[in-house]
């Protein structure tokens, strides 16, 4: 299969165009800029709001103007990240792609399909003048990644359908019609520098090529988090003998299970060997408990330049609070027919360190708003016992099941006569906008759908070419029907 070959044609050349624009979370400004012009070149009616959400309003198709409104939406930002050793600038570069059997992939970095790919489904439509509908609103959202602040700005008025459907999902055939709400913690450690005791001798520590992915999506799959276990070694050898950390880097996303990271360190000479065994076991550990799932790490450790170190006291919390802050699932949904959905979870996202400070992020999701608030308290109390400031944001409400939803049965009904088999019609633990949507438009019916995607977030990340088609075939016949 060539790229010329790819179906839907018009669906993946809208890709192909948002694709050579950069748009990473916080940084939206282009995409902005060509979906605004893309509307006014179409003569549609096109509003930016404040907060940089877009709106293109297309009529209905003749003989369908007594039709209710349908909103379209998608999130125009991507999420970041590559594998080291790539050269690209994420602000500047376009997202480079290539074919493998059935999947559309990227060069060594995410390909953005998390949310392009809803995008190019809505501009394919705004295109289209020979695809049934009754009047239709695409709605484009920015900073779904980092904060859904777009979400999070729109304004009541700004969209005036009847119906939602969110173009965000990542498993074709699955409609999802709640989501678990989110919050993020960030801790900041203060400290000084000094010189390392004399006698001292330095290592780095470094985890690569672990799966990563989704904090929401895939954080029940037993996927190994790499600040974790930087943190465990270095707890583990901090109990043993004198340590002093000198700087520690990993991951980024917040909504994302670090991948990657180092830790430079210093201990006595005299222990330079024991830390090597200790590594090695360590290593072995690591392989069997995540020999399922992680077939690529590397935990590699090797000799460092002295530098300055962190204040003893400091660096001695900054592990403890590593070590001991939860990571992975909390709890399982309670009702029987949802046992199999995560409730409530929280991710060691990432953690820097500087001159004088270390920053920790953190993200706490569940479906019940207030176990929500119980674990992202638990967290802030792990970090506040270690001594670090600690700030939380307002976070977002979980999307509750609508009960007699039509958008819903007409979405199933049309899969099961497009396709003959039956949909699966459940709740997600990632985060949605249909959260926020819902407290604006209380009586917004809504849905999630998308084509399936893996290694989301991560650079991985794959489009499955096939499941686009049956979105696309899917969509339109909704869009008839409803």
């Amino acid at each position: 299969m060539t790229k010329k070959e790819l179906k839907p044609t018009i669906v993946f050349e809208e890709f192909a165009k948002i694709n050579q624009i950069p748009r990473p979370s916080k940084h939206e400004e282009k995409i902005i800029a060509y979906l605004k012009g893309v509307g006014e070149e179409l003569g549609l009616p096109t509003v930016v709001d404040e907060t940089g959400n877009v709106i293109i309003r297309k009529a209905a198709t003749p003989g369908m103007e007594d039709k209710p409104c349908v909103i379209l939406q998608s999130h125009m930002d991507m999420v970041c990240e590559s594998l080291k050793g790539k050269e690209i600038d994420f602000e500047n570069d376009p997202i480079e792609t290539y074919i493998e059997g059935e999947w559309l992939c990227a060069d060594r970095t995410t390909l953005g399909a998390d949310d392009g790919i809803g995008c190019a489904m809505e501009l394919a439509l705004l295109r289209s003048n020979d695809i049934e509908h009754g009047p239709i609103e695409c709605v484009f959202t920015r900073d779904e990644e980092t904060g859904l602040t777009g979400a999070i700005g729109m304004k009541a008025g700004f969209m005036t359908g009847d119906y939602l459907i969110n173009l965000d999902s990542e498993d074709e055939g699955q409609f999802f019609i709640s989501c678990a709400g989110g919050v993020n913690t960030t801790a900041t450690f203060r400290y000084s520098r000094e010189d390392a005791p004399e006698g001292f001798f330095f290592m780095e520590a470094q985890v690569k090529g672990l799966q990563g992915g989704h904090s929401g999506d895939d954080i029940n799959k037993k996927r190994a988090n790499g600040l974790k276990l930087l943190a465990r070694f270095l707890y583990q050898e901090q109990q043993k003998m004198p340590l002093r950390l000198a700087e520690i880097h990993c991951g980024k996303a917040h909504n994302a299970i670090p991948r990657e990271g180092t830790a430079v360190f210093a201990v006595p000479a005299s222990e330079k060997e024991q830390v090597r065994i200790d590594w090695n076991v360590f290593l072995a550990d690591v392989a069997e408990e995540y020999h399922v799932t992680e077939g690529r790490q590397e935990l590699l450790l090797a000799s460092a330049e002295p530098q300055k170190v962190i204040d003893d006291t400091v660096a001695q919390r900054i592990i403890l609070a590593l070590q001991a802050v939860d990571n992975g699932v909390f709890s399982m949904c309670q009702d029987e027919e949802l046992s199999w959905l995560v409730e409530t979870s929280s991710n060691l996202a990432s953690i820097h360190t500087e001159e004088t400070k270390a920053v920790v992020v953190t993200s706490q999701r569940s479906c019940v708003m207030s176990q929500r608030e119980n674990i992202a308290a638990t967290v802030k109390a792990c970090f506040l016992l270690a001594g670090a400031e600690v700030e939380q944001g307002d976070g977002y409400p979980a999307w509750q099941p609508r009960a007699n939803s039509h958008l819903v049965d007409v979405t199933a009904q049309t899969y099961r006569e497009l396709f003959n088999k039956e949909p699966k019609v459940i709740g997600i633990h990632a985060g949605l906008e249909c959260g926020l949507f819902a407290e604006r438009y209380p009586n917004l019916d809504m849905v999630s759908m998308g084509p399936t995607l893996r290694g989301v977030h991560t650079p991985e990340e794959r489009l499955h070419i096939p499941s686009v088609q049956l979105v696309w075939d899917h969509l339109l016949e909704i869009l008839k029907r409803i």
